[in-house]
């Protein structure tokens, strides 16, 4: 029951469901391909990568979407406060000696035996349940600073105080993004929301200040021919890849760039992999498919039963797009290089798993969305 009107629960919405399996199907086949560019290299971990992205990414996650798509979304609701407080907790654990370990200069990974997790993956969700518990249940009263900007603005420096030290710069915007579009959309006031688009340019410009790498990534978007061996490399890379893919791609499995050059191919640069072997075409195909899952989680949030639904679905949706659009931008030269994955499509088991989880609770709401 809903504001004493009975809501009937029907069946998951298929077209958002098909925008998942078609973004699952190509990401499998692009990964698949760009993986074998590891079976070049003398310390190519060819088979350890496919089995975490296969087992514990698709397989795992996709039980767990099943799962999670039968668990009423109101539950999670009730436990908000303690998803959020635990996720925080796992994500600090990466600073434990003997659990937590460093790659590539960034401490964003715990070791559990043979299994190897990054804990923001679970911020990103624990954030956004919380989020839409909180401005759900203030209602109108999120017009008053106490209860709309100061809760907001609160969470965000614990989660700026637990991934910017890693440092994990990329999964703080992303964080900060999603909670922005559901503060916005909460109908939020302008003032505050000013106030935010504020507060965010002076932080963005602190961070930049007293983060060598960021500044570097920043002059590197600018002027993308300076020290094209180093910080330039991977976008330099990356543009060629682009570049030899032309209208209709160099074809399935024919990427050059992936066995030497580009690096992480699997990683933060398989859309410069798939953008040369698919070309233009197959380029705006992946983007349109990615919209095309937007549009469908969109109507999902504008259908939701209820305020909390409808902010949770569309916290959701900001995740994945815009960590996906980040990775594509910055492969582009559009924007700076941010290290983000392109989910559904990159190697990562952990961001797999629980973008796969994330959608499970979308497929959820859907079923009680109104039609």
């Amino acid at each position: 029951m809903v504001n004493g009107i009975r809501i009937k629960r029907n069946r998951v919405d298929k077209l958002f469901l098909l925008s998942v399996l078609i973004l699952l199907i190509v990401g499998f086949f692009i990964f698949t391909s760009a993986s074998l560019g590891l079976l070049a290299k003398e310390k190519g971990n060819f088979g350890e990568v496919t089995f975490n992205q296969t087992f514990f990414g698709l397989f795992l996650g996709s039980i767990s979407l099943i799962i999670l798509s039968r668990v009423h979304y109101r539950q999670w609701r009730k436990y908000a406060l303690y998803i959020f407080l635990f996720s925080v907790i796992l994500t600090i654990l990466v600073w434990v000696p003997f659990l937590g370990f460093e790659h590539n200069g960034a401490k964003r990974w715990i070791s559990l035996g043979p299994v190897s997790l990054q804990p923001a993956e679970f911020l990103k969700i624990g954030f956004v349940i919380y989020l839409a518990a909180w401005l759900s249940g203030v209602g109108k009263n999120i017009g008053k600073i106490e209860w709309g900007l100061a809760p907001l603005l609160i969470l965000l420096a614990i989660i700026a105080a637990v991934l910017v030290v890693q440092p994990d710069i990329g999964t703080f915007v992303v964080i900060s993004s999603a909670g922005f579009a559901m503060f916005v959309a909460a109908k939020a006031k302008w003032r505050d929301i000013l106030i935010v688009i504020l507060i965010g340019m002076i932080g963005f410009a602190l961070i930049a200040m007293y983060k060598p790498y960021i500044r570097q990534r920043i002059f590197t978007f600018l002027d993308p021919s300076v020290d094209q061996q180093r910080t330039s490399y991977q976008l330099k890379q990356s543009l060629i890849a682009i570049g030899r893919g032309g209208f209709g791609g160099q074809g399935f499995g024919q990427s050059i760039q992936k066995f030497d050059f580009l690096p992480e191919p699997v990683g933060d640069s398989i859309f410069a992999v798939a953008a040369e072997e698919f070309g233009f075409v197959g380029s705006v195909l992946l983007i349109l498919f990615f919209l095309f899952f937007t549009f469908q989680g969109f109507k999902i949030a504008n259908r939701s039963p209820d305020l909390f639904g409808g902010l949770l679905t569309l916290g959701i949706v900001i995740l994945i797009l815009s960590q996906s659009f980040f990775n594509i931008s910055a492969m582009l030269g559009v924007l700076p290089l941010s290290g983000m994955p392109l989910l559904f499509v990159s190697h990562g088991g952990t961001a797999l798993f629980f973008t796969l989880s994330s959608v499970g609770i979308i497929l959820n709401i859907s079923r009680y969305q109104s039609r």
